[in-house]
Order: structure tokens, then sequence, then C-alpha cells
């Protein structure tokens, strides 16, 4: 092909599109405003249906009063010092199940054909990902503050006042974060939106009761309290508690941390391979 055939070819296609249409084509967004604007879409869901709000306000509540009235004497002789010990753990706990909803709106928008529309768009391929993930840790935010609201009512009073409280918050934040990816790539493996659930709440609910969230592991059978030891999530609610108490764990912290940043590192690659292949 001539040089003068080419520009022939170009001058052509500029008149097709002056043709078509007389306003100049929109630049192609970049990667941090796409994902945003998909954080955004996350929002607008939930204010479409408040509903959805049900398992970051009511649930944490609902966990907090019948675990502490219902346990509290029986395992710490009263309400209140079980309330100082478990609000951490229930911090965590409530959190951790929040990011299950990951995965099952990341199946429900491949099953309803929403993410062949998102594949069809001129943007950097990973933004729905990052930013339904994104938007997702508002609501892990979310649910987090209204335990520890409701527990300061109920009379939780943290020794490591606002600054430790918000960084016990933060850091579990930023753990839901990176177990969330887990969670996305259930959602790109399972059929529906209820065989997510369910394989994540099976996944999540043992490793949770199976920590040191309700009680001290110290009271366990030798084999139990081994493995609760070692489970992230004791690490991740002794990380809280210490925070929370004013008397930092630096281990514990980093080690939450650490596990986070080994999630995502595992996990994001591997679903953004699969988000490209369904």
């Amino acid at each position: 092909m001539t040089a003068t055939t080419r520009t022939t070819g170009s001058a052509d296609t500029a008149a097709v599109r002056r043709a078509i249409s007389s306003t100049p084509r929109p630049q192609r967004p970049g990667r941090l405003s796409a994902a945003l604007v998909f954080g955004w879409r996350g929002m607008l869901k939930v204010r479409h249906v408040p509903e959805q709000l049900l398992d970051v306000t009511v649930t944490p509540v609902m966990f907090l009063l019948l675990f502490t009235y219902l346990f509290g004497g029986a395992i710490a002789g009263s309400t209140s010092a079980y309330l100082d010990y478990t609000l951490p753990g229930l911090l965590v706990m409530s959190v951790l199940f929040t990011t299950v909803y990951s995965g099952i709106s990341l199946n429900t928008d491949l099953t309803k054909g929403v993410v062949d529309r998102f594949r069809s768009l001129p943007i950097w391929r990973p933004a729905p990902l990052l930013g339904s993930l994104l938007g997702d840790s508002v609501r892990y935010v979310v649910a987090g503050t209204v335990i520890i609201v409701v527990g300061v009512a109920l009379g939780f009073r943290p020794e490591g006042g606002f600054a430790g409280t918000v960084a016990a918050l933060a850091l579990v934040v930023v753990f839901s974060f990176g177990l969330s990816w887990v969670f996305s790539v259930l959602g790109l493996l399972m059929r529906s939106p209820n065989a997510v659930m369910n394989a994540g709440f099976m996944a999540i609910f043992p490793l949770t009761f199976l920590s040191n969230v309700f009680v001290d592991p110290a009271t366990l059978p030798g084999p139990l309290e081994a493995f609760v030891d070692v489970n992230p999530i004791s690490v991740l609610a002794t990380a809280s508690r210490s925070l929370m108490a004013g008397e930092l764990d630096g281990v514990a912290v980093v080690v939450s941390l650490a596990v986070a940043v080994l999630l995502a590192a595992v996990f994001l690659p591997l679903t953004t391979r699969l988000y490209r292949s369904r």
C-alpha cells in the first residue's frame, strides 16, 4: 500500500466520523477515574435498594446484643467485662462477613450480563473489579462504625481512645479488602449468587468461630488452642484489641497487614485472569 493510498484512507475515515457526529470524541477515561466511577456505581445501588444496608447495620447490632447478653455472664462473669473483650472481635467478625457479598455482587453482574457490557467499553479492564471492591470498602467502614457506636452506647470504653479505635477499624478494613479478592474469585467461578453465598459462609463461619473472637484460647483443648493461635482471624482480633486498648501489639498488626497483602497478591491476578476469560 502506497503513502498516497493511506493518506486517502485516513481522510475518508475522518470524513465519515465528521458525518456521523459533529462533536469531538471524548477522551478515554484514566484508570483511577474509571475505578472511582464503578465505586460510585456501588454506592448508587445502595441508594436505590436501601435493603442492601441491612447486612452492615442490623446484622452487626444483632450479633453484638446476642453474644454480649446471652453469653457475657456465663463466659466473663458480667456483660460489661465480656463486652470489653469481645467487641473488637465482633468488629472483625461483622466486617469479614460483609466481604462475602463482594463475590455475590460480582456473580450477580456476571449472570445478568452486566459484565459483558463493561467489557465492551473502552476502559481499563480491571476498573469494574477494583471499583466494586472500593465501593464495598465503604460498606466495611459502615459496618465497623455501627458496631463501635452501639458498643460505646452499651458501655464499651476503649483505653486507646478515638485514635486507637480508628486505627483498629482501618486495620480491619484493609484486611477485609485483601480477603474480598478471595470471594471475588468465588464470584467468578460459581454458577449463581446463592452458590457464592453458601460457599463463602461455609468458609468464613468455621474460621471465625474457631478463633479468639468469643473466648480466650487458653480455655480450649490443646490442639484446638494451637489452631486458634495461628488462625489469621485470631491474629487480626488480637491486633484490634491491642489498638483499642492502647497497648500496641506490633507483631499482630504487622502479621495482619502481611496476610492482607499476601491475599491480594495471590488472588488479585487470579481474579483479573478469570474476569478476562469469562
